[in-house]
């Protein structure tokens, strides 16, 4: 039986490199893009090898959507060369930055940067990836806490996630008649160098996140990666258009 081939973005770090790992051991393949960290992503891809699945790296910077056409060529060629397919099944739009700006003192500068890996990225490369993406596949977007609840700092970031829980649920309806199903995964805080580290490095932050969450302590990448690769397996096929957060109950 041919495996399932996931291409997540921003998958040499973070949440991103944990939900690759946790797909490669229930047997999914991987194509995982990264932007500067080639070392890191030569690393992940040799760990998914060791999980006995099949892995490759692909460069991208999802903020620019002028390199989206050639990308969708290279990961065309690279599947047919690596895999003797035309297309993959799962893509988890995982990739993005953090900032940590009140909103009096947000740049235009951040906020384009936010706009453009986080919404305008995702819109385009997804929509670029649609003619290589399988009928009956899945899309995952991932949002954040922070477009539930609201933290000082963080306007501009929760503003585009949440753009992306209201296209999420618009993806959905119009890919529903390929029998693609797109779902949202909100995380709330994880301890990652996301953002500078901010949440792991902190140790004052850290101690308020753990003491407003129900299950009293901070999250970490392997809470969200499971939860990705859940959605994704056939048990959750029927899972459509929902927004998931997994926070361990901040801020109830």
């Amino acid at each position: 039986m041919k495996h399932k081939i996931a291409l997540i973005t921003g998958g040499s770090r973070g949440l991103g490199r944990d939900t690759a790992l946790q797909l490669a051991t229930k047997g999914v393949d991987v194509i995982l893009t990264f932007h500067s960290r080639a070392a890191d992503a030569d690393a992940v891809v040799a760990e998914i090898q060791r999980r006995g699945a099949r892995a490759a790296a692909l460069q991208l910077d999802t903020g620019d959507t002028a390199g989206f056409a050639a990308f969708a060529d290279q990961l065309r060629a690279l599947l047919r060369s690596g895999w003797q397919r035309e297309g993959f099944d799962f893509l988890v739009n995982n990739a993005g930055v953090g900032i940590h700006a009140p909103f009096p003192e947000t740049t235009e500068a951040q906020f384009d940067q936010l706009v453009n890996v986080h919404f305008k990225g995702v819109f385009f490369l997804t929509q670029q990836l649609l003619p290589l993406l399988a009928d009956g596949g899945r899309i995952v977007n991932l949002s954040s806490g922070l477009a539930r609840f609201s933290f000082p700092g963080y306007a501009a970031y929760a503003a585009v996630k949440g753009a992306i829980e209201v296209l999420s649920r618009y993806m959905a309806k119009e890919l529903g008649e390929r029998g693609i199903a797109v779902n949202v995964v909100a995380p709330g805080a994880i301890e990652t160098d996301f953002g500078g580290g901010l949440v792991r490095d902190n140790k004052e932050i850290n101690d308020f996140i753990a003491s407003q969450t129900a299950l009293g302590r901070v999250g970490l990448p392997e809470d969200i990666g499971g939860v990705i690769a859940s959605l994704l397996s056939e048990d959750n096929r029927w899972i459509n258009a929902q927004r998931i957060e997994a926070s361990g109950g901040m801020f109830l």
